[in-house]
């Protein structure tokens, strides 16, 4: 019934917001003081056209980036797959050999393409793949379960393919199943075990300082998360019959943490459409339509990632295991650590990623580094202008000194 719900909600809406886009589109813009009824009601319709939910997966579009004193274009090529992701390369026409680096994007209701930036400013000096994760909707019950076991197995894999040497980034939710999925490597002495690893505003040990997110998950039994966010995939998708958290229900959650501020940005954007700027009113569209292109997650993965992570505690407390297996981040002697964290992050708080260097403890001190971030949430910690600028250096910086 849930998913049913919301789907017919976005049914009804998807017409009346493809009208109200091209009506705002075929008005021209009048800057006549006399008419400003019709520029308000263009900029109406602009808003409200582009406020729309979509399932489907944005393009990373990715500028070409300097190499020397060349610009170079980037192709993305998948490199290996399986139903739940593919392993995207962002492959550059260079005979230059940069450091491989894996990002593990999150599983947790966006597409991929919320780390657009974090590509781009990590391509100026390295080979970069993605875990580019599929809807859940759109994969058949004939693929089996997805769970944080499978994640897990998920990041192994694409770290063979990439082959030996290569170098792994993740950004919030997975920090988690990397650190497992390096530990595994590590007392398997597996050839492909990554040189560095940055683990960036994640819930290693979501205990320390908790947040709304944290508080939120610890206050209900798992149960009541089956029974109130779980539904069925409707019979028109690929995936029928799959149970999954439906993507648009967890935009909903996330957006009403922070309404205040996603109802201002909605209204500075009427006003910069009906002022006429364009620069303003372009970048606000640009971050929404990534925003409001949710997927489903696997209910597995989503019911398990709750209960052991921010319920359990369980990697923090040395209880977590992959396939009946104790993780066992002790393991870790050759992979180097950067915990990376942002001051004013209300979505993981100072401390759940530093709990990282303390798992680590067979790292020499000069192999585990962090940094915070200060002035920076969330999103700043991977994306803008002091990912960029000073947080970036920081992550270069550590993946070069353990290259080779």
């Amino acid at each position: 019934m849930i998913y049913k719900a919301l789907q017919t909600g976005q049914d009804i809406f998807h017409p009346l917001r493809s009208m109200a886009r091209g009506l705002g589109g075929a008005m021209m813009p009048i800057e006549h003081p006399g008419f400003a009824g019709l520029r308000a009601l263009r900029a109406a319709f602009e808003v409200f056209g582009h406020a729309g939910i979509t399932a489907t997966r944005p393009a990373f579009g990715l500028e070409p980036v300097r190499i020397g004193n060349r610009s170079v274009e980037i192709e993305e090529e998948v490199v290996a797959a399986n139903p739940f992701a593919s392993l995207l390369h962002f492959r550059k026409d260079i005979d230059l050999a940069l450091p491989r680096v894996l990002v593990v994007a999150p599983m947790s209701g966006h597409f991929a393409t919320l780390l657009r930036n974090t590509v781009q400013v990590l391509l100026q000096d390295h080979d970069v793949y993605i875990t580019d994760w599929h809807n859940a909707r759109d994969v058949p019950l004939s693929a089996g379960r997805f769970g944080l076991d499978e994640f897990t197995e998920t990041v192994m894999q694409f770290l063979e393919a990439i082959g030996p040497g290569g170098h792994v980034l993740a950004v919030c939710q997975p920090v988690v199943a990397v650190l497992s999925a390096v530990a595994i490597m590590a007392e398997d002495r597996h050839r492909c075990s990554p040189r560095s690893m940055t683990l960036m505003a994640g819930p290693i040990d979501a205990r320390q300082h908790p947040t709304e997110v944290n508080r939120l998950a610890e206050s209900k039994e798992i149960g009541w998360f089956e029974r109130s966010l779980i539904a069925s995939v409707p019979w028109r998708y690929k995936g029928a019959g799959r149970r999954v958290y439906p993507g648009a229900l967890q935009l909903s959650a996330f957006m009403s943490m922070n309404l205040d501020r996603h109802m201002k940005a909605h209204r500075e954007q009427f006003w910069a459409l009906f002022n006429g700027d364009a620069a303003k009113a372009a970048q606000h569209r640009r971050f929404y339509d990534e925003y409001l292109a949710v997927m489903d997650l696997p209910a597995d993965f989503f019911l398990e990632t709750v209960k052991t992570i921010f319920q359990d505690h369980s990697l923090a407390k040395g209880e977590l295991t992959w396939r009946g297996r104790t993780v066992r981040p002790e393991a870790i002697r050759r992979t180097a650590v950067m915990a990376v964290e942002g001051e004013k992050d209300d979505i993981c708080g100072i401390g759940q990623t530093m709990a990282a260097l303390d798992l680590c403890r067979s790292l020499p001190v000069t192999m585990r580094s962090y940094h915070l971030q200060t002035g920076v949430g969330h999103y700043g910690v991977f994306s803008g202008r002091r990912w960029a600028q000073a947080i970036y250096p920081r992550v270069r910086e550590m993946i070069q000194a353990n290259e080779g």
